[in-house]
Protein backbone atom coordinates (compact mmCIF):
# COMPACT_ATOMS: atom_id res chain seq x y z
CA UNK A 1 0.00 0.00 0.00
CA UNK A 2 2.70 2.74 0.74
CA UNK A 3 4.12 2.15 -2.82
CA UNK A 4 1.39 2.48 -4.27
CA UNK A 5 0.47 5.74 -2.80
CA UNK A 6 4.54 6.76 -3.20
CA UNK A 7 4.04 5.28 -6.97
CA UNK A 8 0.53 7.17 -7.65
CA UNK A 9 0.43 9.85 -9.89
CA UNK A 10 -0.51 12.56 -8.25
CA UNK A 11 -3.82 14.09 -8.92
CA UNK A 12 -3.10 17.85 -10.73
CA UNK A 13 -4.90 20.77 -9.29
CA UNK A 14 -5.78 21.74 -12.83
CA UNK A 15 -6.01 19.97 -16.03
CA UNK A 16 -2.53 20.50 -18.36
CA UNK A 17 -3.03 22.59 -21.68
CA UNK A 18 -3.70 20.01 -24.38
CA UNK A 19 0.01 18.66 -25.76
CA UNK A 20 2.77 16.46 -25.20
CA UNK A 21 2.82 16.65 -21.33
CA UNK A 22 -0.96 15.98 -20.91
CA UNK A 23 -0.52 13.20 -23.35
CA UNK A 24 2.13 11.85 -20.74
CA UNK A 25 0.23 12.12 -17.55
CA UNK A 26 -3.04 10.42 -18.87
CA UNK A 27 -0.85 7.23 -19.87
CA UNK A 28 0.39 7.42 -16.92
CA UNK A 29 -2.53 7.67 -14.85
CA UNK A 30 -4.17 4.43 -16.88
CA UNK A 31 -0.89 2.67 -16.32
CA UNK A 32 -1.49 3.31 -12.36
CA UNK A 33 -4.39 2.27 -12.49
CA UNK A 34 -4.04 -0.92 -14.30
CA UNK A 35 -1.08 -1.59 -12.06
CA UNK A 36 -3.47 -1.18 -9.07
CA UNK A 37 -6.22 -3.59 -10.51
CA UNK A 38 -3.58 -6.10 -11.23
CA UNK A 39 -1.98 -5.97 -7.07
CA UNK A 40 -5.38 -6.21 -5.96
CA UNK A 41 -6.16 -9.23 -8.06
CA UNK A 42 -3.41 -10.78 -7.01
CA UNK A 43 -3.95 -10.29 -3.35
CA UNK A 44 -7.11 -11.37 -3.55
CA UNK A 45 -6.12 -14.69 -5.95
CA UNK A 46 -3.54 -15.54 -3.30
CA UNK A 47 -6.21 -15.19 -0.30
CA UNK A 48 -8.03 -17.34 -1.81
CA UNK A 49 -5.12 -19.73 -2.70
CA UNK A 50 -4.44 -20.16 0.80
CA UNK A 51 -8.19 -20.01 1.85
CA UNK A 52 -8.70 -22.84 -0.12
CA UNK A 53 -5.54 -24.64 1.10
CA UNK A 54 -6.74 -24.85 4.88
CA UNK A 55 -10.19 -26.29 3.53
CA UNK A 56 -8.26 -29.19 1.92
CA UNK A 57 -6.71 -30.21 4.88
CA UNK A 58 -9.71 -30.13 7.22
CA UNK A 59 -11.53 -31.52 4.16
CA UNK A 60 -9.44 -34.10 3.83
CA UNK A 61 -8.77 -34.85 7.49
CA UNK A 62 -13.05 -35.66 7.71
CA UNK A 63 -13.09 -37.47 4.84
CA UNK A 64 -10.29 -40.14 6.24
CA UNK A 65 -12.16 -39.95 9.75
CA UNK A 66 -15.38 -41.24 7.90
CA UNK A 67 -13.59 -43.54 5.81
CA UNK A 68 -12.18 -45.22 8.59
CA UNK A 69 -15.49 -44.97 10.69
CA UNK A 70 -17.52 -46.45 7.75
CA UNK A 71 -15.59 -49.57 6.77
CA UNK A 72 -14.22 -50.49 10.12
CA UNK A 73 -17.51 -49.77 12.11
CA UNK A 74 -20.35 -50.51 9.89
CA UNK A 75 -18.35 -52.58 7.44
CA UNK A 76 -19.00 -50.55 4.27
CA UNK A 77 -16.62 -51.81 1.58
CA UNK A 78 -13.76 -49.59 0.73
CA UNK A 79 -14.73 -49.66 -2.85
CA UNK A 80 -17.83 -48.16 -2.63
CA UNK A 81 -16.09 -45.13 -0.58
CA UNK A 82 -13.89 -44.66 -3.28
CA UNK A 83 -14.84 -41.83 -5.91
CA UNK A 84 -15.82 -42.90 -9.25
CA UNK A 85 -14.30 -41.32 -12.16
CA UNK A 86 -17.87 -39.49 -12.77
CA UNK A 87 -17.30 -37.72 -9.31
CA UNK A 88 -13.53 -36.84 -10.54
CA UNK A 89 -15.12 -35.07 -13.14
CA UNK A 90 -18.06 -32.98 -11.44
CA UNK A 91 -14.68 -32.21 -9.18
CA UNK A 92 -12.50 -31.02 -12.08
CA UNK A 93 -14.97 -28.96 -13.29
CA UNK A 94 -16.07 -27.15 -10.07
CA UNK A 95 -12.14 -26.49 -9.35
CA UNK A 96 -12.05 -24.98 -12.57
CA UNK A 97 -12.36 -21.22 -12.33
CA UNK A 98 -9.44 -20.70 -10.34
CA UNK A 99 -8.53 -20.52 -6.38
CA UNK A 100 -12.31 -18.77 -5.76
CA UNK A 101 -14.22 -21.63 -7.32
CA UNK A 102 -11.91 -24.13 -6.00
CA UNK A 103 -12.40 -22.25 -2.51
CA UNK A 104 -16.45 -22.20 -2.85
CA UNK A 105 -16.23 -26.22 -3.95
CA UNK A 106 -14.30 -26.82 -0.65
CA UNK A 107 -16.41 -24.74 1.43
CA UNK A 108 -19.64 -27.32 0.20
CA UNK A 109 -17.58 -30.16 0.51
CA UNK A 110 -16.85 -29.57 4.24
CA UNK A 111 -20.44 -28.75 4.95
CA UNK A 112 -21.11 -32.08 3.33
CA UNK A 113 -18.72 -33.56 5.50
CA UNK A 114 -20.12 -31.49 8.46
CA UNK A 115 -23.65 -33.29 7.80
CA UNK A 116 -22.28 -36.61 7.17
CA UNK A 117 -20.26 -36.60 10.57
CA UNK A 118 -24.02 -35.89 12.53
CA UNK A 119 -25.59 -38.60 11.17
CA UNK A 120 -22.49 -40.79 11.85
CA UNK A 121 -22.03 -39.42 15.48
CA UNK A 122 -25.56 -39.95 16.08
CA UNK A 123 -26.88 -43.78 16.74
CA UNK A 124 -26.10 -46.36 14.56
CA UNK A 125 -29.05 -47.57 12.49
CA UNK A 126 -30.56 -51.07 13.46
CA UNK A 127 -29.97 -53.91 10.91
CA UNK A 128 -32.93 -55.74 9.16
CA UNK A 129 -33.60 -59.09 10.44
CA UNK A 130 -32.71 -61.64 8.28
CA UNK A 131 -36.34 -63.45 6.76
CA UNK A 132 -35.47 -66.46 9.12
CA UNK A 133 -35.34 -64.85 12.16
CA UNK A 134 -38.03 -62.72 11.33
CA UNK A 135 -40.83 -65.70 10.69
CA UNK A 136 -39.42 -67.75 13.65
CA UNK A 137 -40.92 -64.79 15.58
CA UNK A 138 -44.26 -65.97 14.12
CA UNK A 139 -44.11 -69.51 13.39
CA UNK A 140 -42.53 -70.43 16.96
CA UNK A 141 -45.63 -69.00 19.13
CA UNK A 142 -47.77 -70.94 17.07
CA UNK A 143 -45.63 -73.84 17.46
CA UNK A 144 -45.81 -73.89 21.60
CA UNK A 145 -49.27 -72.84 21.34
CA UNK A 146 -49.38 -76.71 19.27
CA UNK A 147 -46.79 -78.43 21.92
CA UNK A 148 -49.15 -76.67 25.23
CA UNK A 149 -52.51 -78.10 23.48
CA UNK A 150 -50.71 -82.02 22.67
CA UNK A 151 -49.27 -82.10 26.43
CA UNK A 152 -52.84 -81.51 27.97
CA UNK A 153 -54.79 -83.37 24.97
CA UNK A 154 -52.27 -86.44 26.73
CA UNK A 155 -52.92 -85.52 30.45
CA UNK A 156 -56.52 -85.49 30.02
CA UNK A 157 -57.37 -88.22 27.88
CA UNK A 158 -58.13 -91.51 28.61
CA UNK A 159 -55.21 -94.33 28.86
CA UNK A 160 -56.59 -96.16 25.27
CA UNK A 161 -57.65 -93.28 23.45
CA UNK A 162 -53.68 -91.62 23.15
CA UNK A 163 -52.57 -92.73 20.26
CA UNK A 164 -55.49 -91.67 18.24
CA UNK A 165 -55.20 -88.18 19.68
CA UNK A 166 -51.63 -88.32 18.86
CA UNK A 167 -52.46 -89.29 15.56
CA UNK A 168 -55.09 -86.90 14.72
CA UNK A 169 -53.30 -83.78 16.48
CA UNK A 170 -49.75 -84.62 15.19
CA UNK A 171 -51.33 -84.30 11.38
CA UNK A 172 -53.26 -81.67 11.80
CA UNK A 173 -52.44 -78.96 14.35
CA UNK A 174 -48.85 -78.74 12.60
CA UNK A 175 -50.45 -77.90 9.31
CA UNK A 176 -52.75 -75.21 11.24
CA UNK A 177 -50.38 -73.72 12.85
CA UNK A 178 -48.08 -73.45 9.89
CA UNK A 179 -50.88 -72.27 7.79
CA UNK A 180 -51.43 -69.10 10.39
CA UNK A 181 -47.84 -68.45 10.42
CA UNK A 182 -47.59 -68.80 6.81
CA UNK A 183 -50.90 -65.80 6.53
CA UNK A 184 -49.48 -64.25 9.42
CA UNK A 185 -46.06 -63.29 7.41
CA UNK A 186 -48.09 -62.18 4.54
CA UNK A 187 -50.35 -60.13 6.67
CA UNK A 188 -47.82 -58.15 8.25
CA UNK A 189 -44.23 -57.85 5.77
CA UNK A 190 -46.62 -58.54 2.37
CA UNK A 191 -48.27 -55.87 0.61
CA UNK A 192 -45.06 -54.22 -1.08
CA UNK A 193 -44.05 -54.65 -4.57
CA UNK A 194 -41.40 -57.42 -3.84
CA UNK A 195 -43.29 -60.70 -2.31
CA UNK A 196 -42.27 -61.49 0.82
CA UNK A 197 -39.94 -64.65 2.07
CA UNK A 198 -41.76 -66.35 4.09
CA UNK A 199 -39.62 -69.47 4.54
CA UNK A 200 -41.36 -72.62 4.80
CA UNK A 201 -38.56 -74.77 5.65
CA UNK A 202 -37.93 -72.88 8.64
CA UNK A 203 -41.68 -72.98 9.37
CA UNK A 204 -42.25 -76.52 8.55
CA UNK A 205 -39.08 -77.60 11.16
CA UNK A 206 -40.73 -74.93 13.63
CA UNK A 207 -44.40 -76.84 13.31
CA UNK A 208 -42.92 -80.13 13.43
CA UNK A 209 -40.82 -80.05 16.69
CA UNK A 210 -44.02 -80.00 18.72
CA UNK A 211 -44.95 -83.60 17.06
CA UNK A 212 -40.98 -84.88 18.02
CA UNK A 213 -41.31 -83.37 21.20
CA UNK A 214 -44.58 -85.59 21.86
CA UNK A 215 -43.80 -88.41 20.46
CA UNK A 216 -40.62 -88.94 22.75
CA UNK A 217 -42.38 -87.27 25.79
CA UNK A 218 -45.20 -90.60 25.38
CA UNK A 219 -42.42 -92.88 24.59
CA UNK A 220 -40.69 -92.22 26.93
CA UNK A 221 -43.67 -92.49 29.31
CA UNK A 222 -44.54 -95.69 28.02
CA UNK A 223 -40.80 -97.10 28.40
CA UNK A 224 -40.59 -96.24 32.03
CA UNK A 225 -44.25 -97.23 32.55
Amino acid sequence: MTDQQTNAIPAQSSPPAPGPWADYLAAAQRLDAVRRAASSASGEHQAAASAASQELSVVRTQLAHQQARLGGELGVPLTELQPTQADLDVAAQAVAGGPAAALAALQQARRTADTAEALLSGPAPSRPWRPWARNLLVYGPFAVVVLIVQIALYLVAPPGSVSNLALLCGLSMPLVAFGLGWATIGFVWGGGSESVDRTPIVGAIACLTPVLLTCMGVGLASFFN
